[in-house]
């Protein structure tokens, strides 16, 4: 399976300035594989160390945090001689033993000679109080679900994935047929590895959405488990409640959903745990779409998205009819999962933090703002062939922007003002609002 993120770890190698990595991301979504494919295919072994439940572990970083000692100790539990050239030493659930995170530390400041990487899942890292963190002693690289580039490879699609990273979209539009066909299927399956290899083995949608209900039940199960007990039926609540947020027309979070007379303060922890595992998104409103846009940000509103669009498809019980009929599936929900899926795709995009705008007095919504260099540039998402632009043409004639991106399932097309990218091709929007 093809990871974007293995040219990252490639990068990391060849700095001249390497600190320990730490990989972070919620679970289920690859740390583990891409971490030992990358040491398979880039150092001559690998000592690989899993935390979870492993006393050994807990009971060596207890004690003294001498480098020494702790290589000693870590080459007598993964087997391998570790040599400081040509080893990766890989921490897996480091969250399990905090004060090995601590120890990052001093094998940056006492042996940075050596290659390590350290993941886990969010679940845990930010709840042990007294945990001495390694602030600015390491490196770090957020880990998402594939994105649709990384899914139409790992479908053997590799030819129509070098097709959109090329942006021939004279050619692409020849294929469209075979880019919404596998966007459909994008949709239902998702990004999560184990969703994905599950359909490229056996091709088979139910067993897809066995793996994504056990996903789910193995989140929920994780809230009991991780989080503060009092917290935990607000976690559920608000999680639950995602897939009725984003049915709304305007997807704004509203606590009334989540229950009769709910307050924003009631829910403040339940939240924050949600979005220090990895599971939520928050997309802040602006205010005003001006650098930076941060600083334009309104704390009252915003929108939560969950961290993958097939398993938002599971949360929303997508029928899988849904797929053959035309264009429904883009327009389920009321194009909340075509929401969610350009908004995922903005994640895995570096650099990208999305905002999105509303105006003060009317209707007018600009789905996605984001800064880019210099710019900042709207996008407006429409679920289908709907050419009509009516909120980015008002904010266009208020703001002038130097660039403006609509994407439907329509194809590629340059207006005066206005760039139009399909849905499937949503990878190409930085390079594309920059070209012109």
């Amino acid at each position: 399976m093809f990871r974007e993120g293995i040219k990252d770890l490639v990068r990391w190698k060849a700095g001249a300035q390497r600190k320990p990595l730490l990989i972070r991301g919620a679970r289920q979504v690859g740390k583990t594989w891409i971490m030992k494919e990358f040491g398979k295919k880039h150092y001559e072994q690998v000592a690989y160390i899993n935390f979870d439940n492993n006393e050994r572990m807990e009971g060596l970083f207890k004690g003294n945090l001498g480098i020494q000692r702790i290589l000693t100790a870590l080459q007598i539990e993964s087997g391998i001689t570790i040599d400081a050239q040509n080893t990766l030493v890989i921490f897996d659930e480091i969250q399990e033993v905090p004060r090995a995170l601590t120890s990052l530390k001093y094998f940056y400041e006492n042996a940075p000679e050596y290659h390590i990487i350290a993941a886990g899942s969010l679940l845990g890292v930010a709840l042990h109080p007294g945990t001495s963190f390694p602030v600015g002693k390491v490196d770090f690289m957020e880990l998402y679900p594939l994105s649709f580039m990384e899914f139409l490879i790992a479908t053997g699609n590799e030819k129509l994935a070098n097709l959109l990273a090329a942006k021939d979209f004279e050619l692409i539009t020849s294929f469209k047929g075979k880019y919404i066909d596998l966007l459909k299927q994008y949709y239902y399956i998702g990004g999560m590895p184990e969703a994905v290899s599950t359909f490229i083995e056996t091709n088979d949608y139910a067993k897809v959405r066995e793996v994504q209900n056990r996903l789910l039940l193995a989140y929920e199960q994780d809230f009991s488990k991780h989080a503060p007990n009092e917290t935990v039926p607000r976690i559920r609540m608000l999680w639950t409640s995602i897939p009725a947020q984003l049915a709304k027309e305007n997807r704004k979070f509203v606590y009334g959903l989540i229950r009769q007379g709910a307050r924003a303060r009631e829910y403040e922890l339940a939240m924050q745990w949600l979005l220090d595992c990895g599971l939520i998104y928050k997309v802040s409103r602006i205010t005003k779409p001006d650098m930076p846009l941060i600083a334009y940000q309104d704390f009252n509103a915003f929108k939560i998205f969950v961290l993958d669009v097939g398993l938002l498809a599971a949360m929303s019980g997508l029928d899988l009819k849904s797929l053959l009929e035309g264009s429904r599936v883009f327009e389920e929900f009321k194009g909340a999962l075509t929401e969610q899926y350009v908004l995922q795709q903005l994640m895995t995009n570096k650099g990208i933090t999305p905002f999105y705008w509303t105006a003060e007095r009317s209707n007018g919504e600009i789905d996605f703002v984001f800064q880019s260099g210099p710019d900042i540039i709207p996008l407006e998402v429409k679920a289908a062939e709907n050419l009509q632009a009516k909120s980015l043409k008002s904010y266009w004639l208020r703001y002038k922007p130097k660039y403006a991106i609509r994407t439907s399932m329509s194809d590629f097309r340059q207006e005066e003002w206005l760039t139009n990218l399909p849905l499937y091709a949503i990878n190409a929007i930085l390079s594309v609002s920059c070209d012109r």
